[in-house]
């Protein structure tokens, strides 16, 4: 028989604190869009199980998909929202019964897709839907500047719809508590509104919103502090961000840009900055790579006191022990990962000689010779 491993605790299985709530571990679950709610932006129970699978995963936080604070930010028409009570009632119910089977505190990931919204579904071709098509709506954005070259331009936000949309922010927030949510993620990434105010590769606007970069990061920092201030004292809100356009350094968002904005948002009190990149334009040139966004996570987490997640094709345990070990970030997120591998981090403990909670109905499935590998929740 094969020697067991000594068991130790790595830093990938100890525990992280983003503001005022504990995680057993530092593995993240990365909000991955599902485009499987109703037409009216209510979960199903696609996302039951989904939710269900996720909790029983062992990772620390699971943050569901992109939820929309309007209807017309929503990515498409099948994406989950949070713009009325009846959607946060039927999410509630959904988080209560998830709560159920494991502690894992689940967080939301509130977002409005702006340029970019009014897509199909990614296996139905994810083009945009015009306005005047079923499914379809009239985009906005902070200037009228299309994504791509066929898409129907969007409306230019005015001050009082920008108002408009920052206190949708806050009152998705607030449905976000009520449901149950133990933590908030702002959605500035990946193309969406705020990274639209932020880049000027789409915002030409001449107004307090565009010109300089403290202009271009008020809309998301104003979004941030809207939020704070309609959640309870000291509730976790975390920032997911894009680190670079990949486009022209000089003229479009980057590096430099986000350790900015990540140090205004450590400034007020962020629980966390979630590091990604790309998704602002349609010929953004990505060298992708295992860890290929690692390094501006490392950038940024030297330059701020609040913990930095590393996202991006981190797939192996050892691979996201080293990026913990090496202090390039606090903690790792996973998306496809999970997907492809919804017991991703019970392999890497057994992997790094660590341990992870599970349910007790799954401890006898503790593989031979790993007889401490599992521990009940």
């Amino acid at each position: 028989m094969s020697k067991q491993p000594k068991l130790f605790e790595q830093k990938l299985f100890e525990q992280i604190q983003f503001g005022s709530l504990s995680l057993c571990n530092k593995i993240i679950i990365a909000p991955m869009c599902q485009y499987s709610a109703t037409d009216q932006g209510e979960v199903t129970y696609w996302h039951e199980q989904q939710w269900a699978n996720y909790a029983l995963s062992g990772a620390g936080l699971c943050i569901i998909e992109a939820t929309a604070v309007q209807a017309e930010g929503r990515i498409s028409y099948a994406d989950v929202g949070l713009w009325n009570d009846q959607q946060r009632d039927q999410i509630k119910t959904l988080l209560n019964k998830v709560k159920t089977l494991s502690p894992m505190p689940f967080a939301v990931q509130l977002a409005h897709a702006g340029r970019k919204a009014s897509t199909d579904k990614p296996w139905l071709g994810k083009g945009q839907i015009a306005p005047n098509h079923e499914h379809g709506w009239q985009t906005v954005s902070a200037s009228p500047v299309a994504f791509n070259s066929t898409d129907i331009a969007p409306h230019e936000l005015s001050k009082t719809e920008i108002n408009k949309i920052i206190q949708d922010f806050a009152s998705a927030a607030v449905r976000a508590v009520d449901a149950g949510f133990s933590l908030i993620e702002i959605h500035a990434a990946h193309g969406y509104l705020l990274h639209q105010f932020m880049s000027p590769l789409s915002n030409q606007r001449t107004d307090e919103y565009g010109g300089c970069l403290e202009n271009r990061i008020k809309l998301t920092l104003e979004v941030f502090k809207a939020i704070q201030d309609a959640v309870p004292q000291d509730y976790p809100v975390g920032v997911r961000i894009s680190a670079t356009d990949w486009m022209d350094h000089e003229n479009g968002w980057n590096i430099e840009s986000s350790i900015e904005l990540s140090k205004a948002l450590a400034q007020l009190g962020a629980a966390y900055i979630h590091v990604s990149s790309g998704g602002l334009h349609a010929n953004q040139d990505i060298k992708i790579g295992a860890n290929y966004q690692v390094p501006f996570a490392e950038k940024i987490k030297k330059q701020v006191n609040v913990p930095v997640i590393a996202v991006g094709l981190i797939t192996e345990a050892e691979q996201a022990e080293q990026i913990l070990q090496s202090g390039q970030a606090d903690a790792i997120a996973l998306a496809r990962a999970i997907l492809y591998d919804p017991r991703w981090a019970w392999h890497a403990a057994a992997k790094l000689g660590a341990q992870v909670a599970i349910a007790p109905q799954y401890l006898r499935c503790q593989p031979h010779g790993l007889r401490d590998l599992f521990k009940e929740f």
